[in-house]
């Protein structure tokens, strides 16, 4: 077997496809591996699939590759047009890449691997191409995606935002609780996010008053966004921001105790209840803390009614759970 059958055969090529040549450039280290078809070969219309169709002319095109070895690797081949007699003169479809990509399919199946895993312009760096060309791969595959997608059986989600560059600049993101996955980003942290969130909801079989839960931070306006666009959906207030608001009181009780008797810090939280009768003794009683592991530590930590294992079911059942001083 000789290279050229080689390269055919990890090329997954078939009649009237064979390898033509086979040349490696160590100055530019690049390796072209050129592709022809069998003289008088025919090929399926690819608008209405009649076969037999023969070659009208040919175009020269070029196809990133996966490397070989530290080689970067180029496919270039002549593409005949076909000459159906229903549709017409149509570009020939090449078994190793997808119409108008200058990528073959196993290299745009290298960039998907690594996307959801570093910056698209980290990617760019390793593969040695633009940005650019990287996102048009990006968003031909996730547009398909989503052109099929299903969310008709989505009934808790969650929504939080996050900055996207420097500034007040801020997306929102809509994920699938129980089956995890993004539904929507938008821009924005606003009550109208929520809004377009449900109307792409329903673009993809979806319904928003089929939402029982909403999980969110204390935002006001994702709040309102969900009393309005998703109805019947109770709003659970996520446990991060429940546990610092907490802490925040046991905080507050600290500085006071400090301010009220220097060089005493945190005694009150430490000690007996009955050593302290004055009118904030309800509020010590509550946040009192556990022992501590090291003897020598003397910060407060929260105690055990405090701490919030999982998501509250409500926002009703939340403010139950939490200390009165701290609602």
């Amino acid at each position: 077997m000789d290279s050229k059958d080689l390269f055919a055969l990890a090329l997954g090529l078939t009649k009237p496809w064979y390898v033509a040549r086979n040349e490696l450039d160590t100055v530019k280290r690049q390796l072209e591996i050129g592709i022809d078809f069998e003289r008088g070969g025919t090929f399926p219309c690819p608008e209405c699939g009649q076969a037999g169709c023969k070659a009208y002319d040919t175009e020269e095109r070029r196809w990133r590759h996966l490397n070989f070895f530290q080689f970067e690797t180029v496919l270039s081949a002549r593409v005949p047009r076909i000459d159906c007699s229903s549709c017409g003169k149509r570009p020939v479809q090449v078994p190793w890449a997808r119409p108008g990509s200058g990528f073959t399919l196993l290299f745009e199946a290298l960039l998907l691997t690594m996307v959801p895993h570093m910056p698209v312009a980290a990617v760019a760096r390793l593969v040695g191409e633009h940005d650019t060309r990287l996102w048009r791969v990006i968003h031909h595959y996730v547009d398909q995606a989503l052109a099929t997608r299903d969310d008709s059986a989505v009934e808790r989600v969650g929504v939080d935002e996050t900055s996207s560059r420097r500034g007040h600049n801020y997306i929102s993101i809509f994920v699938d609780l129980d089956v995890p996955r993004v539904l929507f980003a938008t821009e924005g942290k606003d009550a109208p996010t929520v809004a377009r969130f449900a109307e792409n909801l329903e673009a993809h079989g979806g319904e928003p008053a089929s939402i029982k839960e909403v999980c969110m931070d204390m935002s006001p306006a994702f709040i309102k966004g969900a009393r309005e666009s998703l109805p019947n959906a109770s709003v659970t207030f996520d446990k991060f921001h429940i546990t610092k608001i907490i802490a925040e009181a046991v905080d507050k009780t600290r500085r006071e105790e400090r301010a009220d008797h220097p060089g005493t810090e945190g005694a009150a939280l430490r000690s007996a209840p009955e050593s302290r009768d004055d009118e904030r003794r309800p509020t010590r009683l509550r946040l009192r803390p556990a022992a501590p592991k090291d003897p020598t530590e003397n910060r407060p930590c929260l105690p055990p009614q405090a701490r919030i294992p999982r998501l509250l079911p409500s926002t009703a059942q939340a403010c139950r759970d939490l200390p009165q001083e701290v609602v």
